[in-house]
């Protein structure tokens, strides 16, 4: 299949880019969705995750319809474009080739981003302009990283960000200045990452690590921001990639990428440590690193 294959898609732990920075890149519009062979894994869970406890992975504002309706708009030109061999229309059902699926995209008794999320790996998170600035107005969040979508629903840009080590202090004007000056014209891109002692998709809540041996995944999240040309919302996209650690053993690049990974880990703060769940155990999660770096 086309689309970038797993494993190490991306690298931001090299000293390309700085941990706790917003890092904002353009985004060339061919590259808004990323594909890969796990498609399939994804879109499985995802539907799993929906028959389950949709509230867990879905919220919406009922007035944000439409401004979901522009998003799966996009993504219905955009994918079969972009990806003509994984992506088929055919009338009202969307083709997902290598998932043998058959959305049905105009199945209005299912929210327009949930039958968007039904396509694509990424999440989705409408960002809405009110009183208060931007706030989370409408989600399809299957694969969070240790936070609930219950929790951030209607959540300001400060009050999403609180937990964030500086964000009030350093970033949280030049966040609501993106946001008040993205052209629709000039999506935007940035990357954030860390370590989880596991390689599951929906993680809600945080990731104790194990006594013992560890087996570290590098978790990362490629995010979108593009203003919607219709609507004027903002709409985020998150995309996870999982990499195990292990599998650096035998990667071309294996030593030198183990060592960026520890030398960011390094570069942490305790209170920036803490906050990706790697204060306590960060001695041993050094070590594993340093075994493959060696």
């Amino acid at each position: 299949m086309t689309g970038k294959p797993p494993g190490f898609t991306h690298t931001p732990y090299t000293g390309s880019y700085k941990p706790f920075t917003i890092g904002m890149n353009l985004l060339d519009p061919k590259d808004w969705i990323e594909v890969d062979a796990r498609l399939p894994e994804y879109l499985k869970e995802k539907a799993r995750l929906l028959a389950e406890d949709r509230d867990e992975v879905f919220r919406e504002e009922p007035a944000t319809r439409a401004a979901q309706a522009e998003v799966l708009d996009l993504l219905l030109n955009h994918l079969p474009a972009r990806f003509p061999q994984i992506y088929r229309r055919d009338g009202r059902l969307m083709e997902v080739v290598p998932a043998g699926l058959h959305v049905d995209v105009e199945d209005e008794s299912e929210a327009p981003f949930v039958r968007a999320a039904r396509l694509i790996q990424e999440d989705l998170v409408l960002m809405r302009k009110g009183e208060g600035g931007y706030r989370f107005a409408a989600g399809s969040v299957s694969f969070p990283s240790s936070w609930a979508l219950k929790d951030k629903f209607g959540k300001t840009l400060d009050g999403l960000h609180t937990p964030v080590p500086g964000y009030a202090d350093f970033l949280s004007g030049r966040v609501a200045r993106i946001f008040e000056n993205l052209p629709a014209d000039k999506p935007v891109w940035r990357m954030g990452w860390s370590l989880h002692p596991d390689n599951a998709l929906h993680h809600p809540v945080g990731h104790p690590w194990p006594e013992g041996e560890l087996s570290p995944y590098v978790r990362l999240e490629r995010q979108t921001l593009r203003r919607l040309p219709i609507s004027g919302d903002v709409l985020f996209t998150i995309r996870i990639h999982i990499d195990p650690v292990a599998a650096l053993k035998t990667h071309p690049e294996g030593a030198r990428l183990a060592a960026g990974i520890k030398q960011e880990i390094l570069g942490l703060s305790d209170g920036q440590a803490a906050y990706r769940s790697l204060l306590k155990d960060r001695a041993r999660i050094l070590a594993v690193l340093e075994s493959i770096e060696r």
